[in-house]
């Protein structure tokens, strides 16, 4: 979707009187001095809510080095999770190496929103890749600028935890399944995660959901070997503590025969 609309001055200063409304909106306690709220995310959050797509921010559920996630509410008061990339202060040397290479964005811009807006609609598209290999993660509803909203994965009263924060019973059924998360997103959609590890998997109601998508890149990336075998490491690295012994490298060659 294109954001020309919001870019020419006439427009801003138009708009610029509903900011503090927005403001209001998205509540007074979730306004962070950290710049996710800058003028061009404003007008988005305007947008998705003038839309109809949501109605109100409801609390921030984790904070990131790019971005900021929240819970919203739709209108019809369902849940949803708005993810918020930093357009003013992202660490645009960490993005660039995995768009660098990936077919799919050759002809962005390099200035830094050009390269915000890339990146939420890659971690967009790949989520729609991995929903349709029926790998578990949220699942993606729609993405404007630097603002994806996807599904809320969690309870009404708190999101779902992290996989580092969870004491989980059943270890060697959610490694495999994890393990076996990375061989389809390999073989069936041609990807790799890339930064998989115990932060970005979610465990809700004992079952994994792989998270994170923004920086996965297409098998023929020039780094996606070294990325996979580092997301077969972390794994099995993290499971080495529920005595759960695996071979990095039998696993790797497993999913690249």
């Amino acid at each position: 979707m294109s954001s020309n609309r919001f870019l020419d001055d006439k427009n801003l200063k138009k708009i610029d009187k509903k900011i503090n409304v927005i403001i209001d909106r998205i509540g007074k306690d979730i306004k962070t001095e950290d710049e996710v709220f800058d003028r061009y995310t404003l007008l988005t959050l305007e947008k998705l809510i003038s839309n109809r797509v949501i109605d109100t921010l409801d609390f921030p559920i984790s904070t990131g080095k790019e971005g900021n996630i929240f819970r919203a509410t739709t209108p019809d008061k369902k849940f949803v999770a708005v993810k918020i990339y930093r357009i003013s202060t992202s660490t645009f040397k960490h993005i660039t190496k995995y768009i660098t290479g990936d077919p799919r964005f050759q002809s962005i811009n390099k200035n830094r929103k050009d390269i915000v807006y890339a990146w939420t609609i890659k971690e967009f598209k790949n989520l729609q890749k991995l929903r349709k290999i029926n790998v578990s993660t949220p699942k993606p509803i729609l993405c404007i600028n630097n603002v994806l909203v996807m599904e809320y994965i969690g309870y009404p009263e708190e999101p779902a935890p992290l996989l580092k924060d969870v004491n989980i019973k059943n270890p060697k059924r959610i490694f495999d399944e994890v393990i076996g998360f990375i061989e389809d997103m390999y073989k069936k959609a041609g990807l790799v995660h890339a930064d998989i590890s115990s932060f970005n998997i979610l465990i809700y109601k004992n079952n994994p959901y792989i998270i994170d998508l923004g920086q996965a890149v297409l098998i023929d990336h020039p780094n996606s070997n070294d990325f996979l075998k580092r997301d077969i490491s972390n794994i099995v690295n993290y499971f080495k503590k529920y005595n759960i012994k695996a071979d990095i490298e039998q696993i790797y060659n497993k999913i690249t025969k």
